[in-house]
C-alpha cells in the first residue's frame, strides 16, 4: 500500500475541477491522442469491443467513448493497447477515467506502478502473462492467468472500509484511493496546508486573486508590446 506524496484538499473546488477535468469537459484532443498510440480501432470481438457494446459506447480508435448521464461530455470508459509492439507504457493522458485496459499482446519489459496514479476507476486489466498486475496481487480481488495473458479484475480500495481517517493520514484528514495499491489523502472540511494543520476556510480569494491581477496586467502589457512592434513595422 503506497501513500501519493503530498497532500489534497477539498477547497477550493477548483482544484478538483482539474483533477476530474475529463468529466466535467469534453474530451480535448490531447487527451485522446492516447486512443491513436497504435493503428486500428477496437474490434467487435474483443474484450474492450465486447464491454463497449455492454455498455453502448462510441469507439474511437482505441478507445471506447462514453457520456455522463446529465451532459453529452464524453470522456474514456475503455482503451484496448492490445498488440501494439509497446515495450513500455508510461503516462497515460486523460485515460485515468477508463474502467478496462487491455495491454496484451505486447512486449512490454516493465510497467511501473506510478503510471497508473489516479486510475481509481479501473476495475479490469488484461496484461502480457509475465507482468504483474499494477500493486501487486493485493491490490486486486482477483489475479488468474488464463490463455497467456494476466487478467487483474477488481481492485481494492487501499483505505479501509469506511473510507475514515488512514493510520497513516495525519490527523485532520480523510483516506481516498489514488489508483491499484495508493491511496491520497485528502484534507477534511475547513483544513487546509502542510499535513491539513491550518484551520478555517482556503485562502482562495488571496491567492488567486492577486496571480489573475498579474496575469491580466502581464497580458495587457505583452499585448501594448506586440502592437507597438505590428506599428513600426
Amino acid at each position: 500500500m503506497k501513500m501519493r506524496a503530498g497532500y489534497s484538499q477539498l477547497k477550493p473546488v477548483v482544484l478538483i475541477c482539474i483533477i476530474n477535468s475529463c468529466f466535467y469537459a469534453s474530451c480535448q484532443l490531447s487527451e485522446l491522442q492516447v486512443c491513436k498510440l497504435c493503428k486500428g480501432k477496437i474490434q467487435n470481438d474483443t474484450a474492450v469491443g465486447r464491454f463497449c457494446a455492454k455498455w453502448a459506447g462510441r469507439i474511437d480508435g482505441r478507445c471506447c467513448l462514453g457520456k455522463e448521464n446529465t451532459t453529452e461530455h464524453e470522456y474514456i470508459l475503455g482503451l484496448d493497447l492490445s498488440n501494439c509492439s509497446l515495450t513500455h507504457v508510461e503516462e497515460l493522458h486523460g485515460a485515468s477515467t477508463t474502467l478496462i485496459i487491455d495491454l496484451s499482446l505486447n512486449p512490454i519489459v516493465n510497467i511501473s506502478d506510478t503510471t497508473f496514479q489516479g486510475f481509481i476507476q479501473m476495475n479490469y486489466m488484461i496484461l502480457p502473462g509475465d507482468i504483474v498486475c499494477p500493486g501487486g496481487n493485493t491490490s486486486w480481488q482477483k489475479v488468474e492467468v488464463k490463455k497467456g495473458n494476466r487478467l487483474c479484475e477488481g481492485q481494492k480500495n487501499m483505505c479501509n472500509q469506511t473510507e475514515q481517517q488512514s493510520l497513516n493520514c495525519p490527523e485532520n484528514s480523510l483516506c481516498a484511493p489514488y489508483g491499484p495499491g495508493f491511496f491520497e489523502c485528502i484534507c477534511a472540511d475547513n483544513h487546509h496546508g502542510y499535513k491539513c494543520l491550518r484551520a478555517g476556510e482556503f485562502p482562495a480569494l488571496q491567492v488567486f486573486g492577486p496571480l489573475g491581477a498579474s496575469t491580466v496586467v502581464i497580458s495587457f502589457l505583452l499585448w501594448v508590446t506586440q502592437r507597438r512592434k505590428a506599428k513600426s513595422h
